[in-house]
């Protein structure tokens, strides 16, 4: 009967009992955010989701109609480079911050509530938000897809899924009684 196998097996098993796992690694070193909700979105999601919208697009202009489309290697990881920066700013979006600066105003149309407004309303319904922030991530995940098989139809497929994830989570909790035309 050969003992090394079952020492080996009750070494790892005693060794894993010791490691903390994820949970506690994540409880012993708090996370501390610097960016605002907002600033999260004007200065990495915006700018780095309509990039990857702008990669697909249909013109019409004086000119004729243009399709956009990246056929190059280098275009494609460049995309990727955009979409992996979405889908991982959605788990930014999980980490408790601040809605916006210190006086600075979330308004830009009057529909939008005040900062103070949308925190209350993610503190009240924080599972939901976090579910909207899961929503946005499966959608730039879906990006990902795409781009990793070089399917220009899909990435914009995956870019409307990306768009309803944000609008989703916006009218819930940034303009919640916004009233647009059908």
């Amino acid at each position: 009967m050969n003992l090394r196998m079952p020492l080996a097996a009750l070494a790892l098993t005693a060794l894993s009992a010791c490691e903390p796992n994820q949970a506690q690694q994540s409880a012993a070193i708090p996370f501390k955010p610097v960016a605002s909700l907002q600033e999260l979105m004007v200065a990495v999601i915006d700018p780095n989701i309509d990039f990857v919208w702008n990669s697909v697009a249909s013109i019409s202009s004086t000119e004729g109609e243009q399709e956009r489309r990246p056929t190059k290697p280098e275009e494609w990881e460049a995309i990727r480079q955009h979409a992996l920066v979405v889908a991982e700013t959605a788990n930014l979006l999980l980490i408790d911050r601040p809605v916006a600066k210190s006086g600075i105003n979330t308004a830009s149309g009057g529909a939008e509530l005040s900062a103070l407004a949308i925190h209350n309303l993610i503190q009240a319904n924080r599972e939901q938000f976090q579910q909207k922030a899961v929503a946005l991530q499966t959608a730039a995940q879906q990006l990902l897809t795409a781009i990793d098989q070089q399917n220009p139809d899909e990435l914009e497929r995956a870019g409307g899924k990306v768009e309803q994830a944000c609008e989703q989570c916006h009218s819930q909790f940034w303009y919640p009684g916004d009233k647009r035309p059908q």
